[in-house]
């Protein structure tokens, strides 16, 4: 799905909002799932500074809020030292290996969270932290 489609299904989705859950399916959850794909990448951001200062990508933001009614709460595992809570939001790390965290090239220390669709940029080093 294209920028532009991503956009439009996103906004008519969060038109309707109300309707949306956990049992939507289809193209909006797809779209939603691609624009939290594209932020933990780092392809997207919310907002971003502009020639004339900061811009808010809406869309995104409508996205995230989305994301809330269509996932459960459930346990999530997947923080660094083993530590697991109850959200609905998974953990940037669930799944990941070694590799995964070679290949991403930041330090992430005990003590820290980092939900799916944060962007950490390589040589960071997460300290102790929330990051959302």
């Amino acid at each position: 799905m294209d920028v532009e489609r991503l956009k439009a299904v996103i906004e008519a989705g969060f038109e309707d909002r109300a309707t949306v859950d956990a049992s939507t399916k289809g193209e909006l959850r797809t779209a939603v799932e691609a624009a939290l794909a594209g932020l933990d990448a780092g392809k997207f951001r919310v907002a971003e500074k502009g020639r004339k200062g900061w811009v808010v990508h809406e869309w995104l933001k409508k996205a995230v809020l989305l994301s809330f009614r269509l996932n459960a709460m459930e346990r999530i595992d997947g923080a660094p030292g083993g530590a697991s809570w109850w959200d609905k939001v998974p953990s940037k790390f669930a799944g990941w290996r070694k590799k995964d965290f070679t290949e991403a090239g930041f330090r992430a220390v005990p003590g820290c969270v980092v939900r799916h669709s944060a962007y950490i940029a390589p040589n960071v080093v997460l300290m102790p932290s929330f990051v959302n």
